[in-house]
């Protein structure tokens, strides 16, 4: 759990370093930051799914787990967490839905969270996350400065949904070969790109309810 909590943590201290800084940045620069954000998101977004080598597994995935996700709302329960945070906090300024709900699919969707969170729980080598958690907390630094205190929060999700993976990677250990892992990590991308395009386009999509889509794979290989 050592990784884990190092990524958390960067992410908060990334986050905070963000929300002192963010008056020192002009909104026209915020704002301008924040389009080349989402274009920088796409493109991690599609070197993440180029990992994938069987497409036809990746749409079948992203068509089922939509289905899964817009039944439950994940993402209309995420939003609704952040409003409720949001209102606690009395934060008028601020879009805690927002951060909140765009950075844990951030941190949380990717090959370095999957694979490092694997690679912790079975080996307790942390490498990967302790890598992660330097690049995680440098992006929090931007996302807090244009999205607000969710992106601080969004420190919480990354360390339970982590350290769930960690705790559980010895137990699924004949489900996550590499293989499964590149296939999840494909969809992940995809989705990625997703949050990239709703930092530049007006009409937001709810990429939460697509999650459920980067578990199809071990369902898909435990079978077939």
């Amino acid at each position: 759990m050592i990784g884990t909590i190092a990524n958390a943590l960067a992410i908060i201290a990334g986050g905070i370093a963000g929300l002192i800084f963010k008056n020192a940045i002009p909104e026209k620069i915020s704002q301008a930051l924040l389009k080349a954000t989402g274009l920088a998101v796409i493109g991690i977004g599609i070197n993440l799914m180029l990992a994938g080598e069987n497409f036809t597994l990746l749409i079948i995935s992203m068509v089922i787990g939509t289905i899964i996700g817009e039944l439950i709302d994940i993402e209309g329960k995420l939003d609704r967490f952040g409003a409720f945070i949001e209102s606690k906090m009395k934060n008028k300024e601020g879009n805690v839905a927002l951060g909140f709900v765009t950075c844990t699919l951030v941190y949380c969707v990717g090959s370095m969270a999957i694979v490092g969170s694997i690679q912790s729980g079975l080996t307790g080598n942390h490498e990967i996350l302790f890598s992660k958690a330097v690049l995680d907390g440098i992006t929090a630094i931007t996302f807090a400065a244009t999205m607000g205190v969710g992106v601080v929060l969004s420190g919480i999700s990354v360390f339970v949904y982590q350290g769930i993976i960690t705790m559980l990677a010895s137990l699924m250990q004949s489900l996550l070969s590499t293989v499964v892992v590149n296939e999840m990590t494909a969809i992940g991308g995809v989705i990625i790109m997703g949050i990239g395009l709703n930092f530049i386009v007006a009409n937001r999509m709810k990429v939460g309810n697509f999650l459920p889509a980067i578990f199809i794979p071990i369902i898909y290989y435990l079978f077939f």
